[in-house]
């Protein structure tokens, strides 16, 4: 086949796919109207899940998994606008980490708030000025995000689904790196970059800011000043990337939770997250987590937190665990721990990402 050939075949099929992608938007119209007069939510997270395991469980080659749900990721969100648009408050400002996770999970044509704090985010969904918020919830250096847990523990919302995104921070400046005196950023991410900022600026001072893009903006009429912020945000603020890459970890990513009015029906390959308070006595913690062992149920994450505001006590903890909570397994696990358990709360189950 000739290289003229082959195109001609590249574009016949790129016909037959967008032809295809017609057809599945007329389709996704007309469940938008069946959801609509049922009261449904248009983001189904589980239904998305079993689509992605089911499209990715066949033989893909040349493709790879990865590729083809980053396609269809695409697609998802497309068919998503045609039922209806979605709102969903971030922490912004734009070109955040939180900005680029919303904008990967739910498509550029979601209709996108920036919110100040993540409280802010809870509550613009609470008050049902968004459909959703996007969380960070935890990253793989600084561990997890307390306000995140905080709201958590106070607000009526549920978790719906939850998402990851690779982090990778830059130095951004208008100046040389010889003439950098100061670093500005979010805490998180200075702490991400400890040892490269050890190693390559030791004398610079360290200067906490809201956001990443928050730092970016800062520093833009501030010579000797840089930020650790994101490639778009140096873009956005017409900054130049002095290094790239320089998290501590190559596979530093951040977890982050949608947060809605709604939980997630099964899909098949869920997680669940609680948040429980135990006795101020040795062994409370062990017996409350007892019935997990028992019923064979693997944990992934805990987290202990004192209740906002509080100087002594009471310490919550925050639980992430495989299944859903609509499995007998799981269903009996909690009822065995409202036994040792002064206050549970399930905050939701939701498709397994990443």
């Amino acid at each position: 086949m000739s290289l003229d050939e082959a195109r001609q075949e590249i574009d016949t099929i790129d016909k037959q796919v967008v032809e295809l992608l017609r057809r599945r938007g007329q389709v996704a119209q007309q469940i938008g109207r069946i959801k609509g007069t049922t009261g449904q939510a248009i983001y189904d997270s589980a239904r998305e899940a079993q689509l992605l395991e089911q499209l990715t469980s066949a033989d893909l080659a040349p493709l790879d998994a990865d590729a083809v749900i980053a396609i269809y990721r695409q697609i998802l969100a497309a068919s998503r606008s045609l039922q209806a648009p979605l709102s969903v408050a971030y922490l912004g400002p734009e070109y955040t980490f939180s900005h680029i996770a919303a904008i990967d999970h739910f498509g550029p044509a979601a209709q996108l708030s920036a919110t100040a704090t993540i409280e802010e985010a809870f509550a613009t969904v609470e008050r049902s000025a968004a459909d959703y918020a996007i969380v960070p919830i935890e990253n793989t250096i600084q561990g997890v995000e307390a306000r995140t847990l905080d709201c958590l523990f106070e607000s009526k919302l549920c978790i719906c689904a939850e998402t990851y995104v690779p982090i990778h921070l830059h130095l951004v400046a208008k100046c040389k790196m010889s003439e950098i005196e100061c670093v500005h950023s979010h805490p998180q991410p200075l702490g991400q970059c400890r040892l490269w900022l050890r190693t390559n600026l030791p004398n610079a001072e360290l200067v906490n800011e809201s956001s990443t893009a928050a730092a970016a903006q800062a520093i833009v009429r501030q010579y000797r000043h840089a930020a650790i912020a994101t490639a778009e945000a140096a873009d956005a603020y017409g900054l130049q990337i002095l290094a790239s890459n320089i998290e501590d970890q190559a596979d530093n990513r951040t977890r982050f939770l949608i947060i809605a009015h709604h939980g997630a029906e099964p899909s098949g390959n869920d997680k669940t997250s609680v948040m429980f308070t135990t006795a101020d006595e040795a062994g409370s913690l062990y017996r409350a987590l007892a019935p997990f062992s028992a019923h064979k149920i693997n944990l992934t994450l805990i987290q202990s937190r004192p209740a906002r505001g509080a100087v002594e006590g009471p310490y919550y903890f925050y639980v992430d665990f495989d299944g859903h909570a609509e499995s007998v397994e799981v269903h009996e696990a909690i009822n065995a721990l409202h036994k040792y358990c002064s206050f549970v709360k399930v905050l939701g189950s939701y498709p397994v990402s990443g």
